[in-house]
């Protein structure tokens, strides 16, 4: 039965869609079955592994709101046991359109625990707000891993973030914990980067993870060939760094 993952954070640009891609296809690659969920309406997570949004007939709208079930929904991809529910700028409309629907928190969950069972995780691409789907996307998931950029302001607005887990947690599912948080766009030549890190280990206690996601030039590359940074160039620091979480991540499973 898969572990579901949800990466959030309502800011954007701190490399949430690139966590949730490599990721997810590190963990294909570690011969995982993995379905990466694209709940952001930017679509970045469904072209970062070469679907072509033009061409999708059924995204995460469609389970959202048609009531579409999500085996009609998801898509092989061509990486190693990776397959993904796609999104495109439709599910910008889904908040409206589900706000009035009862038990609207639960519409993902209802829709994933059906296909649950075929999968070893299941990672979700949060999008960069607090909003509908997002509730959905934690209301669904066993934990969450928060991306947090090595840079001023990195905590900034962290504290809505785990309000609205404790709300979740309280109304719609109380066994949500938090995976972990993830340092990216990190320097260690930088002073900067080095007080960031104590500033967040100091705000989640034993919750950050050993790795950490370096800047790099080829993990900036990759989403525009539409290839996880490990199918674009396996010898870079970026397919190092997201292979080691990989391992992070299935390690606390076995223990």
């Amino acid at each position: 039965m898969a572990k579901i993952i949800a990466i959030s954070n309502q800011k954007g640009g701190v490399g949430k869609t690139t966590t949730a891609v490599n990721l997810a296809a590190c963990l294909g690659a570690s011969e995982k079955t993995t379905l990466l969920i694209d709940a952001d309406p930017q679509g970045n997570a469904t072209s970062g592994v070469a679907i072509d949004k033009s061409k999708i007939q059924f995204s995460t709208y469609d389970v959202l709101v048609e009531g579409v079930k999500a085996e009609q929904c998801v898509l092989t991809t061509p990486y190693a046991n990776l397959h993904v529910l796609p999104a495109g700028i439709s599910l910008a409309a889904a908040e409206l359109e589900i706000a009035d629907i009862p038990h609207r928190e639960s519409l993902l969950k209802n829709a994933i625990l059906p296909i649950k069972q075929y999968y070893d995780y299941i990672i979700i691409d949060c999008p960069p707000s607090l909003g509908l789907i997002t509730a959905n996307a934690l209301t669904l998931a066993d934990s969450f891993i928060v991306p947090i950029q090595c840079e001023y302001y990195a905590l900034e607005g962290l504290s809505q973030l785990m309000s609205t887990v404790r709300r979740i947690k309280r109304q719609y599912n109380n066994s949500i914990e938090l995976e972990g948080v993830l340092l990216t766009m990190y320097d260690g030549r930088l002073n900067l980067t080095q007080q960031v890190v104590q500033e967040v280990k100091k705000f989640f206690p034993g919750k950050v993870f050993k790795t950490v996601i370096p800047r790099g030039v080829r993990l900036s590359e990759a989403p525009s060939f539409g290839m996880p940074v490990i199918y674009y160039d396996k010898s870079c620091k970026g397919s190092a760094a997201y292979t080691e979480l990989a391992k992070e991540i299935i390690s606390k499973e076995r223990n």
